[in-house]
């Protein structure tokens, strides 16, 4: 039953992948087809309903699901961290927390969606939530000094249109030797609590510093959203690059707990946007038991351990031995 059921799925992302603008993996040529691609669709966006772009271009890069009314989840399934940013309407402005890989042109997918005017918030400053950064003209920061610098550009972004980490073709014009992050300026600097009125809709920001130390959440109070950034997502959370903290991490995903009982619908960086908000005190009891050292880790490659609790995992330096 296992193997009839993989081999469903992977007949599905090979479909998937045959109809992809530009010409698509050979289908008979299985290991050029990375492993986590032959695992697509995921099946948790059967039950969303997709929202099409008339530019084919940004059709075959981007995924756009309508998750609640005035919030559209822009899916990046083609490249291997299946970035989700979340484009959030009011009645007179919109913004968009977090602009994605850069990769797709996530401004005109944005101007498609909605005629408002936009401002960009990123739920932390990693170059892949930051790529369309420098299309728009207001963007947000959090008053750090890792915002400061992540808003000068860099080149570290290569490796992630290398073998392996791309399914089928790059988007039409799409120029690979020029790719990298892009520098932006930023127009305004944020804080903890502070608000923005999109006009009928307020959303708070929730410092949750750890992953990064500009990491926030997004909360949509009215409406019971709480958009996590990479904070949280259904997948391994990365919590090993030198910028975390991993006593501030454990210290924010409590403030998340304690939001839980509010909350209605959990929306992530990754993979898929929607989680339930049972996931914030699991989450929160999962790392620590983690912190604890209750919790055995696998190596991983790298001088890495995941740590695994249930359905939640964590990669993360391993200890010194």
């Amino acid at each position: 039953m296992v193997g009839l059921r993989f081999a469903f799925w992977r007949m599905r992302a090979l479909l998937f992948l045959a109809a992809l603008p530009g010409g698509a993996v050979a289908l008979s040529a299985q290991n050029e087809v990375p492993r986590w691609c032959r695992e697509l669709p995921r099946a948790e966006f059967k039950s969303l309903e997709r929202v099409r772009l008339k530019d084919a271009r940004n059709d075959g890069w981007f995924e756009v699901y309508r998750i609640a009314a005035g919030v559209f989840a822009i899916y990046e399934p083609r490249q291997s961290e299946e970035t989700i940013g979340y484009l959030i309407v009011g009645a007179q402005r919109a913004l968009l927390f977090d602009s994605g890989m850069g990769i797709g042109d996530m401004r005109e997918v944005v101007t498609e969606l909605t005629k408002l005017p936009v401002a960009v918030l990123n739920s932390h400053t990693h170059y892949d939530h930051v790529g369309g950064n420098w299309q728009f003209d207001t963007v947000y920061g959090m008053d750090t000094a890792f915002t400061r610098q992540s808003a000068r550009g860099g080149n570290e972004v290569k490796g992630e249109i290398a073998p392996g980490e791309v399914c089928g073709a790059l988007p039409e014009g799409f120029d690979a030797k020029r790719y990298r992050t892009r520098p932006w300026k930023i127009a305004e600097f944020k804080h903890d609590k502070d608000r923005i009125d999109l006009g009928g809709r307020v959303l708070e920001i929730v410092a949750t510093p750890g992953h990064t130390p500009d990491a926030i959440c997004l909360w949509d109070a009215a409406n019971g959203l709480l958009f996590t950034g990479d904070t949280y997502y259904k997948g391994t959370v990365w919590l090993y690059r030198p910028e975390t903290d991993l006593a501030a991490y454990g210290a924010s995903v409590k403030r998340l707990a304690a939001l839980a009982p509010r909350v209605k619908m959990v929306l992530g960086a990754h993979n898929v946007p929607v989680m339930p908000p049972t996931v914030l005190p699991e989450l929160a009891a999962a790392f620590e038991e983690v912190q604890a050292g209750k919790v055995a880790g696998k190596d991983e490659p790298g001088g890495k351990v995941v740590y695994q609790v249930g359905e939640i995992s964590f990669l993360m330096k391993a200890p010194e031995r």
